[in-house]
């Protein structure tokens, strides 16, 4: 782990708090079915990580129905925020890193999610996040770097003392690409990801006993312009 805390934490969403990558696979299974084809682990790689119109572009190519992407993105977005209402759960440890997180640092959420479908998941998993930016907010979503940038500017911390959790390869090099070290804990366990740190869960005793070393307390400013901190 680093031997400094950083100023800042930008969580990803789908995959990293929350397990809606089995609710993102029903759906997609079901519009694969649809059209008589398989999908297994080739077919999610297309879309794993992806924005919701990269998704359906990928889908659309993969059917063979060109100029279809925004047909199927729309078609794909209806069934799987279904079923994030009704079945998506917070993944192991996830409520309990970003409560320790929280007592220690500013954090915000960026997604690659639209807007709607990110509130639902996050309201599905109990958690209470102030600052959030999702996919329909940004020109460009993950890889690029928009949706970090946005995300550090809203917590007005540099990208470089912030810290990423990611959990797909779009969102590492999103992450990477705005400048914000990056932890990875991998969706796909075969998938290697080019992070700063690769963990296989939230719960990682490394992480956890580095999380709570951080001084734990809510900056603020003083009238006279001094920060102090409140401690825990």
């Amino acid at each position: 782990m680093w031997t400094t805390a950083p100023r800042a934490v930008v969580f990803d969403c789908d995959g990293l708090l929350m397990d809606t990558e089995p609710c993102w696979t029903v759906a997609e299974t079901e519009l694969f079915a649809r059209r008589g084809l398989p999908f297994g682990p080739a077919q999610k790689a297309l879309v794993i990580g992806k924005s919701l119109p990269a998704a359906g572009a990928a889908m659309a190519e993969a059917f063979g129905e060109p100029g279809a992407g925004d047909a199927l993105a729309a078609e794909l977005l209806e069934r799987v925020a279904e079923v994030v209402a009704a079945r998506a759960e917070a993944l192991p440890g996830a409520r309990e890193l970003v409560d320790l997180v929280a007592e220690r640092v500013p954090f915000a959420v960026a997604s690659n999610s639209p807007r709607a479908l990110l509130d639902t998941a996050l309201a599905r998993g109990g958690f209470s996040v102030e600052v959030s930016v999702a996919a329909d907010e940004v020109a460009e979503t993950k890889p690029a770097p928009d949706l970090y940038l946005a995300a550090c500017a809203a917590l007005d911390v540099v990208p470089g003392k912030a810290v990423a959790f990611e959990d797909s390869m779009t969102g590492v090099r999103s992450a990477r690409a705005a400048g914000v070290p990056v932890i990875a804990v991998p969706t796909l366990a075969h998938l290697e990801l080019p992070a700063d740190l690769v963990i296989g869960s939230l719960r990682d005793p490394r992480l956890l006993d580095w999380v709570r070393g951080w001084r734990c307390g809510r900056i603020r400013r003083t009238e006279v312009g001094i920060d102090s901190v409140d401690l825990c």
